[in-house]
């Protein structure tokens, strides 16, 4: 079974998380969702949906993290703030409203594990596991932000807070988008974020 099967499910998963959330995100659904095979899932993903889960979302953090850091490195903080956001936007409209983001599912959902809840216990260590996966990503952003900051003169600790600040309010704008199917809560905060991070640039 080819590679190409296996970033075909890791793909599918992370969209269907986006739109659905994690738990009601089953395997079957990946399949059916990406016209791979049933037996695809044993032979690329032994560790089952839990394995999936971690990988769709190490591909959505870097379906952002890739353009982001390309545009601020050749244009500036603000060009990656436009980037990041014409992102969300693109996705957003592209789904009619229904998808969010994969990662903040996975913050705010408990994991649970089929075979472990059967018996009252939640799976406490693969939660600890996809929090710290999330964590990552979320970091990962930041880090992006704070290093294009850090080029203009922004101070560390500033760039720090600021890159909190964007991630933040464009997570919490994505689902705001979502409730009112419409983008301009999005362009709200766009404007807005945009003055603050000029004001930082311009000290």
């Amino acid at each position: 079974m080819s590679s190409n099967t296996r970033a075909k499910m890791v793909a599918g998963a992370a969209d269907l998380m986006s739109r659905r959330g994690v738990n009601a995100t089953s395997m079957r659904d990946v399949v059916r969702h990406t016209g791979t095979p049933r037996g695809s899932i044993g032979h690329h993903f032994p560790r089952g949906k839990q394995q999936l889960i971690e990988d769709a979302l190490v591909f959505a953090g870097s379906q952002v993290s890739g353009p982001l850091r390309h545009l601020t490195q050749e244009h500036g903080a603000i060009s990656g703030l436009r980037a990041f956001i014409a992102l969300w936007r693109q996705t957003l409209e592209r789904s009619k409203f229904q998808a969010g983001c994969p990662v903040l599912a996975v913050a705010v959902e408990q994991y649970v594990n089929d075979a472990t809840e059967k018996d009252g216990k939640r799976d406490e260590a693969a939660q600890k596991r996809l929090l710290d996966l999330a964590e990552g990503v979320f970091a990962d952003w930041q880090g992006i932000m704070i290093a294009a900051m850090r080029r203009e003169g922004v101070t560390a600790a500033r760039a720090r807070r600021l890159a909190a600040l964007v991630i933040a309010s464009l997570e919490g704008t994505v689902a705001m988008c979502r409730a009112a199917r419409s983008v301009q809560p999005l362009e709200d905060v766009r404007q807005e974020l945009e003055l603050v991070l000029s004001g930082a640039l311009a000290k």
